[in-house]
């Protein structure tokens, strides 16, 4: 067998003869004991499917869905060592027998037993010899092999009945998972033609791919790649350059690397050796990854790493140590290897006192589970520099007693060694903080340093605990959570079933909108639950009926969404400082509060130098340049709408960290553009859940190679301005955006479709979202397309302007149309700054197939009026060149907004007779446009929601008018206003002034 080149240096050590022997009993099967949580395990034949792609098992209620793909897989440990091991110590298995596989984004884990020590051995050497194929593959091979799979696996779903055919019905039913809607006629006719063999009537996979790729014909290539033949049905190699070089703005393109990409893309031998690209290769180019949406440079660092840490964003997470919500899921150290792994650079470890000397990891006064913090730092040493050299910040959350911090000390000292060690940039310049490149393969510690007017010799100090970060408010304190006992396993029980229906009920609604469900008002009814509830009769310890009245409370609550959305900020702070007034201690606070204090150890506090945690201040003043500041989310919006400018300055020159509120108890996220727009550099986020806010921080730190730092844009470093005013930088150029929405492909059907495969043919649509600067942040939407998930064609241009674009998300989101709401399909988000000129194709997040075809360009816009902005149509096409006046013709028509008019019928050129284009195109948008107008949101995670009461509704209207505000317009052409008709003059441009129009509106025109 010819093994490929990345997996030579995992045959180093394992014979190809060994390894094909692996795979070989893994493809049989064998049968292992599966561990679970509260069961005594469960016999089940575990196997590798044929195609290598996943593990499957059997019997299994999931069915088809039982099964884990290779590409998941994050690692395979050998010998008892998961969570779920140590919870059957009472089953004495034979560690040689053991080995766990860890997998997803949540680290679950699969724990395995085998009859003895040699299957696991092959299991073992198999899986990770698949892991390292994966790791190393370049994205092309990694296109092309989920590509392969993902054909494979569709075969075989297809396949009902197991005979290894398709039939002409399986067919048929296929085409309406897939959301083909063609007439049956046409089906048959391609079916006819692919089926070649004696069997006729059924096709073998061979024939299916072949059939697949009849269907899946791209018109929009095939009449791009006519724009630029000269008509013909395929590029020579100069004709390939001029595309490079015209469209997707490529320098450095010869005629060598033309030909690479002919051989590397094209699928016939004969065009190979003519040196042409035909319209499968030609497809096959501008779905790879090198015409992606995302720049490839960007997966490696691209930035200067030399500047003061408080210059960079830096990615941070939340209660690192939590698998799922805050208050009964699991703590495990493996969260620490993952989202080191992932990127993330700044981690968080909230230490407790422990048995027998040894300090815990745990979220305090909650049902969560314990680690031991030696077993967390090691696990740290172990994974911080792996794949990233540039520096780790460890938040050190101190709530231990004098004896067992200096055990904390001394397992820093003795585990991470020479990676404490800052002093020699200590004395440098203590004007400013080290650069990230400086800091390379080391670790700081953020925490609590004693005062300098303390003696040298004294061993321990009090200091204020009142920026206690992540500790739950006094009322909210789960008293008696250290208490065992049947009692507590019966509470634990009705909590966790009632919280996850309610969370389920939450998901119901429109997933991408944040105000779908609020959880702090979930979260404040079950605060309160437990206060009233608990603190009555904390000495008796948790009753059954308390339970009940805890969930009553939560689900009465539940409903109260509305109204408290409007009063959380306000209500949020005033119970912090609440709470933070009733600890005991002799200091005063700024609002005349009592401070608490806690004790620290010397040996403790020597190991904190560069990232100094010290009170809030609300002032936000100037002090020394290593004092990191931490605000809970409340804390920091009120910063933010208040004192915006103040808080940018603060940041330039200190470290601040934003964490998310304590009523946040299922890990929901807020929005971190919120911070970032005034430059927080460490806004943490709980990686735990999956969602919008993740996938935001995701594009965020892929900028720069993922490493988890990314520049600041120079306005925030260095200057000031306010990121809430209309215009925040007047000097600075502005950026246009033009996105041209062509096509979709092999769009799926909503994931949470009741009815799955069976539902309806989806109705798509696609939504872009700038989320930016406050007055970057809009949302523009193309028409539906009727019954067409599979090859939807939108032709649609949508224009957006942007203030400060370093710091802008695009997002690209695809919504299946419903009469009563809309169902969401898939996104993807991108940073403005990673974005690729030219036609691109935006895959959707965690598909295999589905995309999204567009063109993009981007102008520099100066003053408040620029001819770029009125016609971006128009510069698309000069920028194509003039000297393709005869070819752009029939391609401009394409992209007009009016099926029926084209930029051709108003230039002098007379209309053309019908041709291959309007043939190409017969399957074409056909539903009216809904809601073209271009909406502008305020930032904050209030926002506009049709679905809302009226009076809800006007109060944000409110909201979102006040912090948007009046600002002048730009001129341009919105989406809605037709190409045609503005060439012709029959619209003239008005001014605010003269006309007294709306002078938040983005466009005036008359008509």
């Amino acid at each position: 067998m010819d093994h490929p080149q990345y997996c030579r240096h995992f045959l180093a050590d394992n014979s190809t003869l060994h390894v094909e022997r692996c795979m070989s009993v893994m493809q049989s099967g064998t049968q292992m004991v599966k561990l679970k949580n509260g069961s005594k395990g469960l016999v089940r034949l575990f196997y590798l499917d044929e195609h290598r792609s996943c593990i499957r098992w059997r019997p299994s209620r999931k069915s088809e869905k039982a099964k884990i793909t290779i590409d998941s897989l994050y690692k395979v440990t050998e010998g008892r060592q998961s969570d779920i091991f140590h919870r059957h110590a009472e089953g004495n298995f034979d560690p040689a027998c053991c080995f766990t596989i860890y997998h997803g984004n949540h680290m679950e884990s699969l724990d395995l037993v085998t009859s003895n020590a040699e299957e696991a051995r092959t299991w073992m050497t198999g899986l990770r010899y698949l892991m390292a194929g994966i790791s190393d593959e370049d994205s092309l091979a990694k296109r092309q092999r989920t590509h392969d799979q993902w054909m494979k696996q569709t075969f075989e779903e297809a396949d009902k009945n197991g005979d290894g055919f398709l039939n002409i019905d399986e067919i048929y039913q296929l085409l309406h998972k897939l959301n083909v809607n063609l007439p049956r006629r046409k089906v048959k006719q391609m079916f006819q033609e692919a089926d070649t063999d004696d069997q006729q009537g059924t096709l073998t996979f061979d024939e299916f791919s072949v059939f697949y790729r009849m269907m899946s014909l791209r018109r929009d290539l095939f009449l791009l790649l006519m724009c630029f033949s000269e008509k013909k049905d395929h590029l020579t190699a100069e004709e390939l350059g001029n595309f490079l070089r015209a469209e997707q703005k490529m320098t450095n393109v010869t005629a060598e690397y033309c030909l690479e990409i002919i051989d590397k893309f094209e699928v016939t031998e004969e065009n190979k050796q003519k040196g042409i690209l035909g319209i499968e290769g030609f497809t096959n180019f501008m779905r790879s990854p090198a015409c992606d949406v995302f720049n490839p440079q960007h997966n490696e660092v691209n930035q200067d790493m030399d500047q003061p840490l408080c210059n960079y964003f830096v990615a941070s997470s939340h209660n690192t140590y939590l698998t799922g919500d805050q208050l009964l899921s699991h703590s495990k150290t493996d969260m620490y290897a993952w989202v080191l792994q992932a990127g993330c650079r700044c981690v968080e470890v909230d230490c407790w006192d422990g048995p027998d000397g040894e300090p815990m990891v745990q979220h305090g006064y909650t049902l969560t589970s314990k680690i031991t913090f030696k077993s967390v730092i090691e696990t740290i040493n172990k994974y911080a520099f792996v794949n990233n050299e540039y520096p780790v910040i460890l938040s050190i959350e101190n709530h231990c007693s004098i004896q067992q911090q200096k055990k904390i000390a001394q397992h820093l000292k003795e585990i991470f060694k020479d990676k404490l060690d800052v002093g020699e940039l200590l004395h440098r310049d203590s004007k400013q903080l080290p650069s990230p490149n400086g800091l390379k393969g080391k670790i700081l510690l953020k925490g609590k340093r004693l005062p300098p007017y303390l003696s040298a010799d004294a061993e321990e100090g009090e200091v204020s605990d009142d920026d206690s970060a992540d500790e739950i408010e006094d009322d909210f304190k789960l008293k008696n959570s250290t208490s065992n006992g049947p009692t507590q396993h019966m509470v634990e029980t009705q909590i966790r079933k009632k919280l996850d229906s309610l969370l389920k009920e939450s998901q119901i609604g429109d997933k991408e909108d944040t105000d779908s469900f609020s959880i702090r008002a979930l979260l404040r009814a079950t605060h309160e639950g437990l206060h009233k509830n608990l603190r009555k009769n904390s000495k008796e310890g948790l009753k059954k009926s308390q339970s009940r009245s805890f969930i009553s409370n939560l689900k009465q609550k539940r409903h109260s969404k509305s109204r408290l959305k409007c009063q959380s900020v306000d209500t949020d702070e005033d119970g912090q400082q609440e709470a933070s007034g009733k600890e005991g201690g002799g200091q005063f606070n700024r609002s005349g509060g009592r401070r608490r204090t806690m004790k620290l150890s010397r040996d403790l506090s020597d190991l904190v130098v560069f990232t100094n945690s010290v009170v809030s201040q609300e002032c936000l003043d100037e002090g020394f340049v290593v004092n990191v500041l931490s605000f809970s989310e409340t804390r920091a919006q009120q910063l933010v709408h208040h004192r915006a400018e103040r808080f940018l300055t603060f940041n330039q020159r200190q470290l601040s960290r934003i964490y998310p509120s304590a009523y946040r108890i299922d890990s929901s996220n807020f929005n971190p553009q919120n911070y970032w727009n005034v430059g927080c550099q460490l806004v943490a986020l709980n990686y735990q859940t999956e969602g919008r806010m993740m996938q935001l921080n995701r594009a965020k730190f892929m900028v720069n190679g993922g490493i988890g730092y990314v520049l600041k844009p120079p306005p925030m470093c260095k200057g000031s301005f306010n990121p809430y005013s209309d215009d925040p930088l007047p000097a600075y150029p502005k950026k246009q955006l033009v996105l041209k929405i062509i096509s979709g492909q092999q769009l799926p059907k909503p994931p949470d479709s009741m009815l799955g495969d069976r539902g309806e043919i989806i109705d798509p649509f696609v939504e872009v979202e700038i989320i930016g600067l406050p007055v970057d942040c809009c949302k523009e939407q193309t028409r539906v397309v009727d019954d067409n998930g599979f090859n939807p064609v939108w032709e649609e241009t949508l224009s957006f302007t942007l203030h400060m674009p370093e710091i802008a998300m695009v997002r690209f989101l695809v919504w299946d149309h419903d009469p009563i709401g809309r169902d969401f399909v898939g996104q993807r988000t991108v940073a403005f700054s990673s974005l690729m000129p030219g036609y691109r194709h935006v895959y959707l997040e965690g598909m295999t197939e589905a995309s999204i075809f567009v063109h993009i360009s981007v102008h520099d816009i100066y003053g408040k009026w620029s001819p770029l902005v009125l016609n971006p149509s128009y510069t698309i096409l000069h920028f194509l060149g003039a000297n393709k006046g005869r070819q752009l013709r029939g391609f401009r028509g394409f992209f007009s907004r009016s099926s029926k008019c084209s930029v051709d019928t108003h230039t002098g050129v007379p209309p053309r007779k019908r041709s291959i284009t309007n043939h190409l195109l017969r399957r074409t948008a056909s539903a009216p446009a809904k809601g073209r107008k271009k909406t502008k949101m305020a930032l904050s995670e209030t926002s506009l929601d049709k679905d809302k009461n009226d009076s809800n509704g006007d109060l944000k209207q409110q909201a979102v008018e006040k912090r948007v505000g009046p600002r002048m317009a730009l001129q341009h052409r919105p989406a809605s206003m037709p190409l045609d008709r503005l060439l012709q003059s029959r619209l003239t441009l008005s001014s605010p002034e003269t006309d007294g129009a709306d002078p938040g509106a983005d466009t005036i025109i008359e008509n």
